[in-house]
Protein backbone atom coordinates (compact mmCIF):
# COMPACT_ATOMS: atom_id res chain seq x y z
CA UNK A 1 0.00 0.00 0.00
CA UNK A 2 1.31 3.32 -1.00
CA UNK A 3 2.17 6.22 1.28
CA UNK A 4 1.01 9.36 -0.53
CA UNK A 5 3.43 12.22 0.10
CA UNK A 6 2.90 15.91 -0.58
CA UNK A 7 6.24 17.69 -0.37
CA UNK A 8 6.55 21.43 0.09
CA UNK A 9 9.88 23.25 0.12
CA UNK A 10 10.37 22.52 3.79
CA UNK A 11 7.46 20.56 5.29
CA UNK A 12 5.98 17.24 4.19
CA UNK A 13 2.62 15.67 4.92
CA UNK A 14 1.91 11.96 4.55
CA UNK A 15 -1.61 10.49 4.34
CA UNK A 16 -2.77 6.86 4.58
CA UNK A 17 -6.16 5.46 3.57
CA UNK A 18 -8.62 4.52 6.30
CA UNK A 19 -10.75 1.40 6.55
CA UNK A 20 -12.21 -0.72 9.35
CA UNK A 21 -14.25 -3.72 10.43
CA UNK A 22 -17.10 -4.30 12.88
CA UNK A 23 -18.16 -7.39 14.89
CA UNK A 24 -20.41 -8.52 17.69
CA UNK A 25 -18.79 -7.75 21.06
CA UNK A 26 -18.85 -11.29 22.50
CA UNK A 27 -17.62 -12.80 19.25
CA UNK A 28 -14.88 -10.21 19.05
CA UNK A 29 -13.59 -11.04 22.55
CA UNK A 30 -13.47 -14.76 21.78
CA UNK A 31 -11.81 -14.24 18.43
CA UNK A 32 -9.30 -11.77 19.88
CA UNK A 33 -8.33 -14.35 22.49
CA UNK A 34 -7.75 -16.99 19.82
CA UNK A 35 -5.85 -14.58 17.57
CA UNK A 36 -3.64 -13.55 20.47
CA UNK A 37 -2.66 -17.20 20.89
CA UNK A 38 -2.05 -17.51 17.15
CA UNK A 39 -0.09 -14.33 16.55
CA UNK A 40 1.56 -13.43 19.87
CA UNK A 41 2.19 -16.43 22.11
CA UNK A 42 3.14 -18.91 19.41
CA UNK A 43 2.94 -17.65 15.82
CA UNK A 44 3.18 -20.39 13.18
CA UNK A 45 6.73 -21.12 12.03
CA UNK A 46 5.98 -19.82 8.53
CA UNK A 47 5.54 -16.38 10.13
CA UNK A 48 8.01 -16.44 13.02
CA UNK A 49 10.81 -18.56 11.52
CA UNK A 50 10.50 -18.04 7.80
CA UNK A 51 13.52 -18.85 5.64
CA UNK A 52 13.51 -15.35 4.17
CA UNK A 53 14.79 -14.07 7.53
CA UNK A 54 17.96 -16.06 6.84
CA UNK A 55 18.63 -14.44 3.45
CA UNK A 56 21.64 -12.51 4.70
CA UNK A 57 22.77 -8.90 4.35
CA UNK A 58 22.81 -7.64 0.75
CA UNK A 59 25.56 -5.61 -0.83
CA UNK A 60 24.88 -2.27 -2.46
CA UNK A 61 23.05 -2.72 -5.76
CA UNK A 62 23.29 -0.37 -8.71
CA UNK A 63 20.08 0.11 -10.70
CA UNK A 64 19.39 2.27 -13.71
CA UNK A 65 16.42 4.40 -12.61
CA UNK A 66 15.51 7.13 -15.12
CA UNK A 67 14.33 10.66 -14.53
CA UNK A 68 10.62 11.50 -14.62
CA UNK A 69 9.18 14.18 -16.90
CA UNK A 70 6.40 16.20 -15.35
CA UNK A 71 3.09 15.51 -17.08
CA UNK A 72 4.32 12.40 -18.90
CA UNK A 73 2.49 9.14 -18.19
CA UNK A 74 4.95 7.32 -20.46
CA UNK A 75 7.83 8.62 -18.35
CA UNK A 76 6.16 7.41 -15.17
CA UNK A 77 5.58 3.97 -16.67
CA UNK A 78 9.25 3.78 -17.62
CA UNK A 79 10.22 4.75 -14.06
CA UNK A 80 7.94 2.12 -12.51
CA UNK A 81 9.27 -0.62 -14.81
CA UNK A 82 12.86 0.34 -14.01
CA UNK A 83 12.02 0.16 -10.29
CA UNK A 84 10.44 -3.25 -10.90
CA UNK A 85 13.60 -4.55 -12.57
CA UNK A 86 15.62 -3.26 -9.64
CA UNK A 87 13.33 -4.89 -7.05
CA UNK A 88 13.24 -8.11 -9.03
CA UNK A 89 17.03 -8.39 -9.10
CA UNK A 90 17.26 -7.59 -5.41
CA UNK A 91 14.68 -10.09 -4.18
CA UNK A 92 15.71 -12.85 -6.57
CA UNK A 93 19.16 -12.67 -4.98
CA UNK A 94 17.75 -12.71 -1.45
CA UNK A 95 15.52 -15.72 -2.15
CA UNK A 96 18.45 -17.56 -3.69
CA UNK A 97 20.53 -16.80 -0.59
CA UNK A 98 17.75 -18.22 1.58
CA UNK A 99 17.44 -21.36 -0.56
CA UNK A 100 13.92 -20.47 -1.65
CA UNK A 101 12.21 -20.49 -5.04
CA UNK A 102 11.50 -17.11 -6.56
CA UNK A 103 9.35 -15.81 -9.39
CA UNK A 104 8.66 -12.16 -10.22
CA UNK A 105 5.22 -10.59 -10.02
CA UNK A 106 3.45 -9.19 -13.05
CA UNK A 107 3.40 -5.41 -13.24
CA UNK A 108 0.20 -3.79 -14.51
CA UNK A 109 0.33 -0.01 -14.93
CA UNK A 110 -2.72 2.00 -15.92
CA UNK A 111 -4.08 5.53 -15.90
CA UNK A 112 -7.57 4.14 -15.20
CA UNK A 113 -9.08 2.82 -11.98
CA UNK A 114 -9.56 -0.87 -12.78
CA UNK A 115 -7.05 -3.64 -12.19
CA UNK A 116 -6.94 -7.44 -12.39
CA UNK A 117 -8.17 -7.58 -8.79
CA UNK A 118 -10.74 -4.81 -8.84
CA UNK A 119 -10.76 -1.05 -8.49
CA UNK A 120 -7.45 0.54 -7.56
CA UNK A 121 -7.82 2.73 -4.50
CA UNK A 122 -6.95 6.40 -4.32
CA UNK A 123 -3.54 5.35 -2.95
CA UNK A 124 -2.62 4.30 -6.48
CA UNK A 125 -1.07 0.85 -5.94
CA UNK A 126 -2.07 -2.58 -4.69
CA UNK A 127 -0.92 -6.18 -4.70
CA UNK A 128 -3.22 -8.83 -6.15
CA UNK A 129 -2.22 -12.15 -4.50
CA UNK A 130 -4.25 -14.54 -6.66
CA UNK A 131 -2.83 -13.03 -9.84
CA UNK A 132 0.59 -12.32 -8.29
CA UNK A 133 0.38 -8.87 -9.81
CA UNK A 134 1.37 -5.42 -8.64
CA UNK A 135 -1.24 -3.05 -10.01
CA UNK A 136 -0.27 0.61 -10.24
CA UNK A 137 -2.51 3.50 -11.16
CA UNK A 138 -0.83 6.66 -12.41
CA UNK A 139 -2.59 9.39 -10.51
CA UNK A 140 -3.12 12.99 -11.56
CA UNK A 141 -0.98 14.15 -8.66
CA UNK A 142 1.91 11.99 -9.91
CA UNK A 143 1.75 13.68 -13.29
CA UNK A 144 1.63 17.13 -11.73
CA UNK A 145 4.27 16.55 -9.05
CA UNK A 146 6.30 13.37 -9.74
CA UNK A 147 8.09 13.01 -6.40
CA UNK A 148 10.57 10.17 -6.92
CA UNK A 149 10.61 8.60 -3.47
CA UNK A 150 6.85 8.58 -3.22
CA UNK A 151 6.47 6.94 -6.62
CA UNK A 152 9.31 4.49 -5.95
CA UNK A 153 7.53 3.36 -2.79
CA UNK A 154 4.63 2.04 -4.88
CA UNK A 155 6.96 -0.70 -6.11
CA UNK A 156 9.01 -1.18 -2.94
CA UNK A 157 6.07 -1.71 -0.59
CA UNK A 158 3.94 -3.84 -2.92
CA UNK A 159 6.97 -6.02 -3.70
CA UNK A 160 7.12 -6.61 0.04
CA UNK A 161 3.68 -8.20 -0.22
CA UNK A 162 4.93 -10.36 -3.09
CA UNK A 163 7.76 -11.54 -0.84
CA UNK A 164 5.14 -12.45 1.76
CA UNK A 165 3.15 -14.33 -0.88
CA UNK A 166 6.10 -16.37 -2.17
CA UNK A 167 7.31 -17.19 1.34
CA UNK A 168 3.90 -18.43 2.51
CA UNK A 169 3.34 -15.64 5.01
CA UNK A 170 0.50 -13.95 3.14
CA UNK A 171 -1.58 -17.12 2.98
CA UNK A 172 -0.99 -17.84 6.67
CA UNK A 173 -1.93 -14.29 7.65
CA UNK A 174 -5.08 -14.61 5.56
CA UNK A 175 -5.99 -17.87 7.32
CA UNK A 176 -5.55 -16.29 10.76
CA UNK A 177 -7.37 -13.14 9.66
CA UNK A 178 -10.55 -14.99 8.68
CA UNK A 179 -10.51 -16.93 11.95
CA UNK A 180 -10.38 -13.66 13.87
CA UNK A 181 -12.44 -10.50 14.19
CA UNK A 182 -12.43 -6.96 15.51
CA UNK A 183 -9.17 -5.71 16.95
CA UNK A 184 -7.45 -9.04 16.33
CA UNK A 185 -7.95 -8.54 12.60
CA UNK A 186 -6.56 -5.03 12.87
CA UNK A 187 -3.39 -6.27 14.56
CA UNK A 188 -2.93 -8.99 11.94
CA UNK A 189 -3.36 -6.41 9.21
CA UNK A 190 -0.84 -4.12 10.90
CA UNK A 191 1.72 -6.92 11.21
CA UNK A 192 1.36 -7.66 7.50
CA UNK A 193 1.61 -4.03 6.37
CA UNK A 194 4.46 -3.15 8.71
CA UNK A 195 6.44 -6.15 7.53
CA UNK A 196 5.97 -4.99 3.94
CA UNK A 197 7.28 -1.59 5.05
CA UNK A 198 10.28 -3.30 6.65
CA UNK A 199 10.98 -5.31 3.50
CA UNK A 200 10.83 -2.05 1.54
CA UNK A 201 13.40 -0.62 3.96
CA UNK A 202 15.71 -3.60 3.38
CA UNK A 203 15.40 -3.02 -0.37
CA UNK A 204 16.21 0.68 0.07
CA UNK A 205 19.27 -0.15 2.18
CA UNK A 206 20.84 -1.63 -0.95
CA UNK A 207 19.39 0.57 -3.70
CA UNK A 208 18.60 4.04 -2.36
CA UNK A 209 21.55 5.75 -4.04
CA UNK A 210 20.38 4.46 -7.43
CA UNK A 211 16.83 5.62 -6.79
CA UNK A 212 18.12 9.15 -6.12
CA UNK A 213 15.01 9.92 -4.06
CA UNK A 214 15.28 13.70 -3.89
CA UNK A 215 14.94 13.58 -0.11
CA UNK A 216 17.18 12.43 2.72
CA UNK A 217 16.34 9.20 4.49
CA UNK A 218 15.73 11.02 7.77
CA UNK A 219 13.33 13.42 6.05
CA UNK A 220 11.44 10.54 4.47
CA UNK A 221 11.11 8.63 7.74
CA UNK A 222 10.00 11.81 9.50
CA UNK A 223 7.31 12.29 6.84
CA UNK A 224 6.12 8.68 7.24
CA UNK A 225 6.00 9.09 11.03
CA UNK A 226 3.64 12.06 10.67
CA UNK A 227 1.12 10.32 8.42
CA UNK A 228 -2.57 10.23 9.11
CA UNK A 229 -3.39 7.09 11.09
CA UNK A 230 -4.84 4.09 9.27
CA UNK A 231 -6.82 1.19 10.76
CA UNK A 232 -5.43 -1.07 8.05
CA UNK A 233 -1.79 0.02 8.26
CA UNK A 234 -1.50 1.09 11.89
CA UNK A 235 0.11 4.04 13.61
CA UNK A 236 2.44 6.09 11.41
CA UNK A 237 5.19 6.10 14.02
CA UNK A 238 5.23 2.29 13.90
CA UNK A 239 5.21 2.23 10.10
CA UNK A 240 8.20 4.56 10.20
CA UNK A 241 9.87 2.37 12.84
CA UNK A 242 9.62 -0.79 10.75
CA UNK A 243 10.68 0.84 7.50
CA UNK A 244 13.68 2.38 9.24
CA UNK A 245 14.46 -0.92 11.00
CA UNK A 246 14.68 -2.66 7.64
CA UNK A 247 16.81 0.11 6.20
CA UNK A 248 19.27 0.41 9.08
CA UNK A 249 19.40 -3.34 9.72
CA UNK A 250 19.83 -4.11 6.04
CA UNK A 251 18.43 -7.62 6.34
CA UNK A 252 15.06 -9.35 6.32
CA UNK A 253 15.93 -10.85 9.71
CA UNK A 254 14.95 -7.49 11.22
CA UNK A 255 11.45 -7.76 9.74
CA UNK A 256 9.74 -10.36 11.94
CA UNK A 257 6.70 -8.31 12.92
CA UNK A 258 4.79 -11.44 13.96
CA UNK A 259 6.52 -11.79 17.32
CA UNK A 260 6.79 -8.05 18.00
CA UNK A 261 4.90 -6.62 21.00
CA UNK A 262 1.50 -5.14 20.18
CA UNK A 263 2.82 -1.69 20.99
CA UNK A 264 5.09 -1.94 17.96
CA UNK A 265 2.32 -3.00 15.59
CA UNK A 266 -0.61 -0.95 16.87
Amino acid sequence: MRIPLIAASVGMVVGLALSGTAANAETTVARDTQAARDTQAAPPAVLAKNKIYRSGTPSAQSCSIPSIRTGSAASLKTFHRAMARCANTFWATRFRAAGMRYSPPRIAITTGSNSVCGKITSNGAQYCPAQRTIAIRIMKRDLQDPFRMNIAHSIAHEWGHHVQQLSGMLDEQNRLYWRSGGSARSILSHRLEMQAECFAGVFYSSTLDSIDPGITWDQWIDAVSRAGESKVHGKPRNLAYWQNRGYTGGSARFCNTWTAPRGRVS
